[in-house]
């Protein structure tokens, strides 16, 4: 709880007792390997901030492949924005790829929220412009430049799923093959031995 409360403080947008009040109607989800926080097709009715693990959110390509386009990791805010605001069902699932625990707040409750908190529209604007820029530069570092070059920008950025993401929802993420994924991390271990 202390990681969204400091979250919550964020620019000092909420005040005390209104991240008080935020914090009082969250509940928390631990998911296994593997389990999922949304499955493709339901309605997204929940923003999930995570506390601890990744998960990945990912869709399927033409011929049924999975394809990871995002990872969510601790302190960060997450949702499938245009099911929870439209109401509609989701094309991407929402799934753990390590251990997870993940603090959820409910649609209501947002709601209420929005309606009732001083500044906690403008505290949710933020937060969700903070999310698109940092998939804006990610986007840009995925398209552009050698596999390589994505993996070395990957391994800067987000070590720690390099560390615990297994292999292939890495490839998928960089839109690599798994064997070329095999063939630069080997390239780099022979690298770095003397």
């Amino acid at each position: 709880m202390n990681k969204l409360k400091s979250a919550l403080q964020f620019g000092g947008i909420l005040g005390d007792d209104s991240i008080q009040q935020v914090l009082n109607h969250v509940h928390l989800k631990t998911l296994k390997t593997g389990e999922y926080f949304l499955e493709f097709g339901a309605v997204a009715h929940e923003i999930m901030f995570v506390d601890e693990g990744i998960l990945r959110s990912y869709d399927t390509g033409n011929q049924g492949e999975e394809i990871t386009k995002y990872f969510v990791r601790s302190n960060q805010f997450y949702a499938d924005l245009e099911s929870f605001y439209n109401l509609t069902p989701c094309e991407n699932a929402i799934q753990a790829v390590t251990p997870a625990k993940v603090l959820v707040i409910r649609r209501k409750n947002w709601e209420i929220f929005n309606e009732t908190i001083p500044n906690f529209y403008i505290f949710t604007k933020t937060i969700i412009e903070a999310t698109f820029l940092t998939k804006i530069k990610d986007n840009d570092f995925l398209n552009y430049g050698t596999a390589m070059e994505k993996y070395l920008e990957l391994q800067k950025r987000y070590p720690e799923i390099l560390l615990q993401v297994p292999q292939q929802y890495v490839a998928s993420y960089l839109k690599i093959t798994p064997q070329s994924l095999s063939r630069i991390r080997k390239e780099l271990a022979t690298k770095e031995r003397p």
